[in-house]
């Protein structure tokens, strides 16, 4: 059963997933109010911008009033996720269990930890020994809890690392890409030839949407629709295919500053570094077969990534 469109969906945080979500619902034929602290640069047309701070009950009651479905798209700089993450966990749950608004939540693999390169399916246990790692499973626990207890309904979409258009902070992101098509040199973490998945922001957007309108799938875990794994070499060997020339590349054999990510980042990202030097495979299936929702192929994924970066260098986005 599909949820009503034209309803107002809410989404709150306007980074990438975010900004991409809003218009996948306008697109879907829903009113849409996308809330953040700061307005940003540009929405989809028809996606109205509020702002408010939801890491506070006020902000977050205020962002959700009149809405049917909320979807939790915010991040924090990586050094204040353990602290303001649960902050902002507070303020969303109270609000949706005042409102009655469902709750989508977008989600990381973080709470897996270590799987000495097992295949992760929504089966697999939560052994994560990271601060961050240990904070998203607290998070995520509470978020089910209060489903089982009637106080919210919730369902949790799990994302690999982001890829796509409009994806600048991300390890196949604005360290890599611009650096490609410029000639410069190309980020790379750990063992670049072991498997590693990454998930089109697209299909994030898509995923999440699906969710939404969706109730059915409330109370549980979901992976987001990702494509095979590939090796971190073999993305490499496809950007060079869409570039016209080989990539220059620095790999990373740890933590370190290097382009966009500054010391305050790579000092926080130190713990969660295990994601290079082991197999990141997510298994989507689940989600794909029942709502019948098929992940993006990479190479479309990487022209669409390509191209949007081309038009970014140039002083437009596409």
């Amino acid at each position: 059963m599909s949820a009503a469109s034209g309803t107002l969906h809410v989404v709150l945080g306007a980074g990438p997933a975010g900004t991409a979500l809003a218009g996948q619902l306008v697109r879907r034929g829903h009113a849409v109010r996308l809330v953040s602290r700061s307005a940003p640069e540009r929405t989809a047309e028809g996606v109205q911008w509020l702002g408010a701070d939801v890491s506070t009950a006020d902000g977050a009651l205020a962002a959700v009033a009149g809405t049917a479905v909320v979807y939790h798209c915010v991040n924090v700089p990586y050094h204040r996720q353990v602290e303001v993450m649960p902050q902002v966990q507070n303020a969303v749950l109270a609000a949706v269990e005042t409102t009655g608004a469902r709750l989508v939540v977008l989600d990381t693999l973080y709470p897996y930890g270590e799987t000495h390169g097992e295949v992760m399916t929504e089966e697999t246990p939560w052994r994560a020994t990271s601060r961050k790692g240990r904070m998203r499973a607290q998070l995520d626990e509470r978020y089910l809890a209060a489903h089982r207890a009637g106080r919210a309904r919730v369902a949790l979409g799990r994302s690999a690392d982001f890829l796509g258009p409009g994806v600048l902070n991300s390890t196949l992101g604005g360290a890599v890409f611009p650096a490609a098509l410029g000639g410069g040199e190309v980020l790379a973490m750990g063992d670049i030839d072991l498997p590693h998945s990454y998930t089109d922001i697209r299909d994030v957007a898509a995923g999440l949407a699906t969710l939404g309108t969706h109730p059915e799938g409330d109370g549980r875990v979901w992976h987001l629709p990702t494509p095979p794994a590939v090796t971190t070499r073999e993305i490499h060997s496809m950007i060079e295919e869409r570039v016209g020339r080989p990539v220059q590349r620095v790999v990373l054999s740890e933590p370190r500053p290097f382009g966009p990510f500054d010391e305050a980042f790579m000092d926080e990202y130190a713990e969660m570094f295990y994601q290079h030097t082991e197999p990141q495979i997510m298994d989507s299936a689940a989600f794909e077969r029942t709502f019948g929702v098929r992940p993006t192929p990479l190479d479309a994924t990487l022209d669409a990534t390509v191209e949007w970066y081309r038009a970014l260098l140039a002083g437009s986005r596409s």
